[in-house]
C-alpha cells in the first residue's frame, strides 16, 4: 500500500476518535490564554500516542515533537489554535458548551482535534518518512498581542527550527471535503485603533458656550474614511472600521469626553505604517480646529498572513494527489485577521482553509451562536494535514 492510502486508511480508521475529541473540546472550550484544561486533555493524548512535548509555552502552549527517519533532514511545523471566543451557545447542540458564555465558535475546537488525529497517523508512519515534524498547540489566537507572537517569543523553536510551518482553519462557506488555498498575501494585517476627543461640555441648549464634543468625534469618524477612499491607493485592500462611539451624555447633556474603537487592516506592510500615522495626523488636527483635542492610540495586532508562493504551490499539489483535483480550490483574499502571519513573517508558511458546510446549509457563520460544523471534515482535516507534512518532508525544498 502507498503511503498516501496509508494516510487516508488511518484518517479515516481515527475519524471517530477525533470527533469524539472535538466533542469534548467543545463542551469544555476555554478563553484566550486561559485553556488549561485544553492543554491537559492534549498533553494526555500526546502521552497516550507516545509523541514527546514540551508544554507551558507562553503558559499554556504545547509543542509536539515527531522524529522519523533521518530527523534532522528536514524539519515541518503544524500549527493549531485552542482558545474559544465570549459567546454563548445557542440551544440545541447535543454536546453543547457547558462553560456558559465561552463557546468554540470559531472551529478552533476543529483545529486542536484534527492536528491531533494528524499526529497520530504521522507517529503510526514515523518510520516511513525522513525528517521531524513539529506539532504547535496555540494558545490565544483570538486576542492580542497573540499566542503565536508570545509563543515565539517563548522560545517556541529555540531547540529546533522549522523549515516550513503549515497551518489551517474551518470554513462554513466551503463544502465539505474540499480544502482551499491561495498564493502570497492571504489574510490583512489586523491593527486596534483607540480616540478619546476631550472638550469643554454642558448643556445641550447652549452649544455656544462649550465644545460640542460629539460632533467632534463624529466628524473625525467621517473624515478617517477618507484615507482608505483617498490617501491609500485603490490597488492596495484596506479597511478602517470603527465598532465602538460611547457618547455618555443626555438628551440635553454634551459630555466632555467621546471615545471611539475601531479596527485597521490592510495587506501592505508599507500602507500600514502610514495609514497609521495618518489616522493620529487627521483625528488631532480635526479635534483641534474644532475646538477639542483628541488622544490617538493605534496599537499593533497581527503582520498580514503571507503564503510563501512555491511552497503554497507544491502544497496544493500536494492536497491535489490526495483529494482530487475538484476538492482543491482556489481562495480569494480575506480582510479578517490571523496571528498565523506572525509565523508567516519569519518563517516559509502556509495557511489554508477546509470545509466544513452542513449538507442542509445549517452551519452557521463563524464567531455567532448558531455556528455548528459538520465533523465529518475532520477526516479531511486530519488526512490532508498528514498528508502535507509527508508530502513537504520528502520534497525537502528549501524555500
Amino acid at each position: 500500500m502507498s503511503l498516501i492510502n496509508k494516510i487516508k486508511k488511518l484518517a479515516h480508521d481515527y475519524s471517530p476518535d477525533v470527533i469524539e475529541w472535538r466533542r469534548h473540546l467543545h463542551q469544555h472550550p476555554e478563553l484566550s490564554f486561559e485553556e488549561v484544561q485544553t492543554s491537559l486533555f492534549v498533553q494526555e493524548k500526546l502521552s497516550e500516542f507516545g509523541i514527546p512535548y514540551r508544554s507551558g509555552i507562553a503558559k499554556t502552549g504545547i509543542l509536539g515533537s515527531i522524529q522519523g527517519v533521518n530527523p534532522d533532514k528536514y524539519v515541518v511545523a503544524l500549527r493549531a489554535d485552542m482558545d474559544a471566543l465570549p459567546i454563548c451557545e445557542a440551544e440545541g447542540n447535543a454536546f453543547r458548551s457547558q462553560n456558559h458564555g465561552v463557546m468554540h465558535a470559531c472551529g478552533h475546537d476543529a483545529h486542536t482535534a484534527a492536528l491531533l488525529g494528524a499526529a497520530r497517523i504521522l507517529n503510526s508512519l514515523k518510520d516511513q518518512f525522513e525528517g521531524t515534524i513539529l506539532l504547535i498547540f496555540q494558545p490565544g489566537e483570538e486576542s492580542s498581542p497573540g499566542g503565536a507572537r508570545l509563543m515565539l517569543e517563548d522560545g517556541l523553536f529555540a531547540d529546533l527550527k522549522p523549515d516550513v510551518v503549515v497551518g489551517a482553519h474551518v470554513l462554513p462557506s466551503m463544502p465539505t471535503g474540499h480544502v482551499g488555498f491561495r498564493e502570497g498575501f492571504y489574510m490583512a494585517s489586523g491593527d486596534e485603533v483607540y480616540l478619546t476627543v476631550k472638550g469643554q461640555g454642558g448643556h445641550g441648549g447652549m452649544p455656544h458656550l462649550l465644545t460640542d464634543n460629539v460632533l467632534v468625534a463624529a466628524n473625525i469618524l467621517v473624515s478617517l474614511q477618507q484615507i482608505v477612499s483617498r490617501v491609500v491607493p485603490a490597488t492596495v485592500p484596506a479597511v478602517l472600521s470603527f465598532g465602538r462611539f460611547i457618547a455618555n451624555g443626555a438628551t440635553n447633556i454634551i459630555p466632555e469626553k467621546v471615545e471611539l474603537a475601531g479596527t485597521l487592516r490592510t495587506l501592505d506592510e508599507t500602507w500600514r505604517g502610514k495609514v497609521k500615522e495618518k489616522i493620529v495626523e487627521m483625528a488631532s488636527h480635526i479635534a483641534i480646529g474644532m475646538g477639542a483635542s483628541c488622544e490617538a492610540e493605534v496599537m499593533d495586532g497581527y503582520p498580514a498572513v503571507y503564503n510563501h508562493v512555491e511552497l503554497t504551490r507544491d502544497a496544493k499539489q500536494l492536497a491535489v494527489d490526495f483529494l482530487g483535483q475538484e476538492q482543491v480550490e482556489e481562495m480569494d483574499i480575506r480582510m479578517t485577521a490571523e496571528d498565523f502571519g506572525f509565523y508567516s513573517k519569519r518563517y516559509p508558511s502556509v495557511f489554508y482553509r477546509f470545509g466544513v458546510m452542513q449538507p442542509d446549509g445549517s452551519t452557521g457563520n463563524l464567531h455567532t451562536p448558531v455556528f455548528n460544523l459538520n465533523e465529518q471534515a475532520l477526516e479531511t482535516a486530519s488526512g490532508v494535514m498528514a498528508q502535507l507534512a509527508v508530502g513537504l518532508l520528502a520534497g525537502a525544498r528549501r524555500y
